[in-house]
């Protein structure tokens, strides 16, 4: 027996015209896993690539391939660099490991006194990393236009949410003193990776106190 659409169904049916099978849910999440995975296998290429060669010193096929992957993965996820690089970002946000000197210091109290008074450790220390990131950044945005709108819109937005736990003090509104907070995390970090003798990360708490006040250290 044929239905209206010409799809055959067994006699004695008159439930109405057939209808295809509905997909299996099962397959949607093993697809969101695998795309969720090749994010992260390219994000990981990328934090490690631009550390060590520079945004620039690094292209698109070179993550790509860092990462196991082809280059049509990376716009399959990405719009383009700038949208990786956000990403990356908005990672750095997720698992605030943008507090750099915090790491420098939990770093150091587990540190042996002759590895910390190396001004170069190891390249792959996940603090350097970060700090060499965020002067990759910094010059990105400043070198194009219209990624460095998009990284200022970052930097405002870590800075308003370090800004809503604050109050204001000694006549400084919570915005300012969440800006001073993070010009301080940053270019402390990176003087004490240059000179870790003469730039102790301890310095970092001494600043934090004065910016955000002790409750927030």
């Amino acid at each position: 027996m044929t239905d209206a659409h010409g799809d055959h169904r067994p006699e004695g049916d008159t439930a109405g015209p057939m209808r295809p099978p509905r997909p299996s849910g099962g397959s949607v999440q093993p697809r969101r896993d695998r795309r969720e995975q090749t994010r992260t296998a390219l994000l990981t290429a990328a934090e490690r690539l631009w550390a060590e060669r520079g945004i620039h010193g690094a292209s698109l096929d070179d993550i790509a391939a860092a990462a196991g992957l082809t280059k049509g993965a990376v716009y399959s996820n990405f719009a383009g660099k700038t949208d990786l690089l956000l990403a990356l970002m908005e990672r750095f946000t997720n698992d605030r490991s943008i507090d750099v000197c915090d790491e420098l210091r939990a770093a150091e109290e587990d540190a042996d006194t002759t590895a910390r008074s190396s001004p170069r450790q190891d390249t792959d220390d996940h603090a350097r990393r970060i700090a060499l990131l965020l002067v990759e950044f910094w010059l990105y945005g400043m070198r194009d236009y219209a990624a460095g709108w998009r990284i200022a819109d970052w930097y405002a937005e870590r800075r308003a949410q370090m800004a809503s736990q604050l109050e204001t003090t000694d006549g400084i509104p919570p915005d300012e003193r969440a800006t001073l907070a993070l010009a301080l995390d940053v270019g402390l970090a990176f003087q004490h990776l240059l000179d870790p003798a003469r730039v102790p990360a301890d310095l970092y708490s001494t600043g934090k106190n004065l910016m955000l006040g002790r409750e927030q250290c």
